[in-house]
């Protein structure tokens, strides 16, 4: 098996564990402990901050399921497209649970530092969020 082909069996193995069962502790084999995960909005969070917004996510959307479409690994980077599915059953950033079916897509593009990564950046339209449930309302006229 390649360097590549470990690398994004070990992205997927934690990505899984993490989003889909919750397990936020199988990230501390992947992630370094100085980790930062910056949004598109350039707003950063260390591992600790990152681990407790899946957790949140995951009480809101408690049969969150995260699919990773693909990953590709060249050298130290990797480019990771995903999807996620899930029901917003309880309070999320404020909202009240809407029980609809939330539909979102993004990328995270990571950069590794040795065997662990050490900085991602994602990006995702938290309006298509805000759309499923009914917060907004995008290409209406008000």
């Amino acid at each position: 098996m390649s360097d590549n082909d470990t690398r994004r069996n070990r992205i997927n193995d934690a990505w899984v564990a993490a989003w889909d069962r919750g397990e936020v502790d199988e990230l501390d084999a992947l992630l370094s402990a100085d980790y930062q995960r910056i949004s598109g909005t350039g707003t950063a969070q260390g591992l600790t901050e990152f681990k407790a917004s899946i957790v949140a996510t995951r009480s809101a959307f408690p049969d969150l399921v995260t699919v990773v479409d693909e990953i590709v690994v060249e050298g130290d980077s990797a480019a990771i497209r995903w999807h996620s599915t899930g029901s917003h059953e309880h309070s999320f950033l404020g909202v009240p649970a809407t029980r609809r079916q939330v539909n979102v897509s993004g990328a995270t593009f990571a950069r590794f530092d040795g065997d662990s990564i050490s900085e991602e950046f994602v990006t995702w339209d938290p309006r298509t969020l805000l759309t499923a449930l009914g917060i907004i309302s995008v290409g209406q006229d008000t």
